[in-house]
């Protein structure tokens, strides 16, 4: 008799960034925590898949909250179609992910420090490193099904505590967001209550519900 597939917990609930909030990095000290919650669950994942509505802010607030606990920690945005992280945090728009996997910079020319502002300013013992995806490529699946991306998550893998991959959206192509999910210990689908879908495309960890 075949059973049913068990839907992924719900391992947190955040606030969702609202109009008029300090930028994205500013977390207040209950989304700290909560986020903090969040990345101990996880437990010794190094390299973690955010995925949803809302994806780029618990993206960064998992980053930060490791940041925090004294993990060495970097940001990887995933997303090629639609960058949008550089523009968000005040970041350098490239080069990024998008010109590596071309082979056109190497790869210490791509790492970016980002300062943490708000509570997590005074807890992070270093600034927290982040690759944004760089200029927006009209279709992320040729690159994200190389091989060199898989290489590069496993290096970031090596040189860092925890890798946190913003990734292409649920709604976007499926060859890409298999591609990023093949190199991770977890995925998360993040959304509000109503948009979580019910069975996603890719093996999920859990679910961060956002109101």
């Amino acid at each position: 008799m075949l059973r049913r597939r068990r839907r992924p917990p719900v391992l947190a609930e955040v606030s969702a960034l609202r109009s008029g909030q300090a930028r994205p990095g500013a977390l207040d000290r209950a989304e700290l925590a909560a986020f903090a919650d969040l990345s101990q669950t996880l437990g010794g994942s190094r390299a973690v898949l955010v995925t949803g509505g809302g994806k780029s802010r618990v993206a960064l607030g998992l980053a930060a909250a490791a940041a925090v606990a004294g993990k060495r920690v970097v940001l990887l945005e995933c997303d090629l179609e639609r960058p949008a992280l550089a523009g968000s945090l005040g970041l350098a728009g490239g080069p990024g992910l998008h010109e590596y996997l071309r082979r056109e910079v190497e790869a210490e020319q791509i790492l970016q420090s980002l300062v943490l502002a708000g509570p997590a300013s005074a807890g992070a013992t270093a600034p927290l490193v982040c690759i944004v995806a760089g200029r927006p490529a009209t279709s992320s699946a040729p690159l994200l099904t190389l091989e060199d991306f898989d290489h590069a998550v496993e290096k970031l893998r090596r040189a860092y505590d925890l890798a946190i991959l913003d990734g292409p959206p649920l709604s976007g192509d499926r060859d890409s967001l298999r591609a990023v999910a093949g190199p991770v210990d977890a995925t998360l689908v993040c959304g509000g209550r109503t948009e979580i879908p019910k069975k996603p495309p890719i093996p999920v960890t859990g679910f961060v519900v956002q109101d």
